[in-house]
């Protein structure tokens, strides 16, 4: 029996019919030659033998006597693998419009909170013969990179799955008693008590730090206009109004993209940036073009939710270590290079964030009466339309999680790509994931269809946008090509005025040697 933590546990106090708080994936996959039953079967069956391997697919939430504090996790007594394993087939012709569809229909239905939080979702009739799956857990039980772990779990290396070990015969875990879980409650309150009072301490000498290096920088003789500068900074904090920031409904619209990795990572090296911020302009570039289409191009810059991970290493446990913090995405700047600088000193600044803060960013609160608060809160929220009412301080979410360079198999089919499923809130009706993948970087872009009612016009202006960056990459390198055909040529007319040297005397010829092999020289 494991307690929540509290920023799991938000994420099911907060959810609302509207606003399901799960994320998901569509994969592609090539079906194996030597297929001769179902797939659905054959997947069901895979899923069946590594149940064990991935802790999160056996766990279901046992509540806590009146929702007093956060749920446990529990050890499920049975798993229907018929429910969590399910078959769909796609009515002709097959198109991938049909399953963009179908998974936008999928992803706006909520998980049975008395079964472990997962589906699987076995989809077949496309047109050209590969097999979909989409898949969806609830975020209360992991974030993106305990996702990339629980896909280690399930996928192989090859298309011969992998010997796995046995599960242990361990006894099965029997339902906790009310009695049992009222002393995790109050031992689990104490020790965040106790955590929080141990951190408070180095978070106010931190906060502290920082302000006397702020306010010794500052000149009292220029106060007013030093206090003026603080107020422009603070207006950076708001994102202007955009269609995306309004009262979503339950509908959803989901559209994928892919774009070759090698083209990203070539550009990105041109452009001296990351691929995070490559992802990030090609985002500002698409968005730029499909507001201003529509005549509603805000005159200050769309901001973006950014995740940061918390996690130290190559950590992967289940559950959340992840932290959302803004970046201006430079929308305001016609210039494709003034966007990709201003989201470069954007990622800068939260980088420098992160590491004077990141050990106390609160990923945990103390759990008692935290359902009824929470809950209660976000409800009252809902219902005063709060997301249309106050200024908010991002626009969107783009989040990007890099995923393994060499292709996975799942049950012996080999997966083509990965697109990321994520979540939409009030506010914030549009979620743009991305994932890198053997070769690839997928986009899956879910949006709320009141939020986004033509995405497709959203997804015509990456194409555009990724022009602009090539064209910038380009005009970038072609100053220092130019440099380096002209050291070449001062190099080669240097070596036509060198004299030449006197030819050596010419040794004997050896008898030629046989290669034995392909291996010699």
């Amino acid at each position: 029996m494991q307690a929540l933590s509290g920023l799991d546990a938000g994420f099911l106090y907060i959810e609302t019919p509207e606003t399901l708080m799960h994320v998901g994936s569509l994969c592609l996959y090539e079906l194996p030659e030597d297929l001769d039953d179902s797939f659905l079967h054959r997947v069901r069956e895979h899923i069946r033998a590594r149940v064990h391997l991935a802790p999160i697919l056996s766990r279901r939430l046992a509540l806590m006597p009146f929702q007093l504090g956060h749920p446990v996790w529990a050890e499920a007594e049975h798993i229907d693998f018929c429910y969590h394993v399910q078959g769909h087939v796609l009515s002709k012709p097959g198109r991938y419009s049909q399953l963009e569809t179908l998974v936008a229909h999928l992803h706006a239905q909520p998980l049975d909170r008395d079964r472990p939080l997962w589906e699987f979702h076995v989809i077949e009739g496309l047109a050209d013969g590969r097999v979909a799956l989409y898949s969806k857990v609830h975020h209360a039980a992991l974030d993106g990179a305990a996702g990339v772990a629980l896909a280690q779990a399930l996928l192989d290396l090859s298309p011969t799955p992998r010997e796995v070990p046995e599960p242990g015969a361990g006894k099965r875990t029997r339902a906790p008693s009310r009695l049992r879980l009222l002393g995790s409650l109050l031992g689990n309150s104490l020790a965040q008590y106790a955590k929080l009072a141990r951190s408070l301490p180095g978070a106010v000498k931190s906060v502290a730090s920082g302000a006397r290096e702020q306010l010794s920088a500052v000149d009292p003789n220029a106060l007013g206009a030093s206090l003026a500068k603080l107020g422009d900074k603070a207006k950076r904090w708001i994102a202007p109004r955009t269609n995306f920031n309004r009262q979503i409904g339950a509908e959803r619209d989901f559209a994928t993209l892919s774009l070759p990795f090698r083209d990203i990572k070539a550009v990105a090296g041109a452009l001296d940036a990351t691929i995070n911020d490559l992802v990030l302009a090609l985002c500002a570039g698409a968005l730029r073009h499909y507001l201003a289409s529509h005549h509603r191009l805000p005159k200050a810059t769309l901001v973006a939710a950014v995740p940061i991970s918390l996690r130290e290493g190559a950590e992967q446990s289940a559950g959340n270590q992840v932290t959302m913090l803004p970046c201006p995405l430079g929308t305001d700047k016609k210039s494709v290079a003034s966007r990709l600088q201003a989201i470069q000193d954007g990622m800068e600044q939260l980088k420098q964030l992160t590491r004077g803060y990141k050990d106390y960013i609160p990923t945990d609160f103390p759990s008692l009466g935290a359902p009824w608060l929470i809950g209660g809160l976000a409800s009252l929220a809902a219902r005063a339309r709060i997301a249309e009412r106050v200024p908010l301080p991002v626009n969107l979410v783009i989040s990007n999680v890099p995923g393994p360079p060499v292709p996975l198999y799942l049950a012996g089919a080999r997966m083509l790509h990965y697109y990321p499923a994520s979540i939409v809130t009030h506010g914030l009706g549009l979620n743009i994931t991305v994932h890198s993948y053997a070769g690839s970087l997928d986009f899956g872009v879910m949006v709320c269809k009141r939020s986004v009612p033509d995405l497709k016009h959203l997804m015509d202006g990456f194409a555009p946008a990724f022009d602009e960056l090539r064209e910038l990459a380009a005009a970038r390198l072609a100053p220092k090509r130019r440099r380096a055909g002209t050291k070449a040529a001062e190099a080669s007319k240097v070596e036509a005025k060198t004299p030449a040297a006197k030819p050596k005397a010419k040794p004997k010829r050896a008898a030629p040697r046989r290669r034995t092999s392909a291996t010699e020289a």
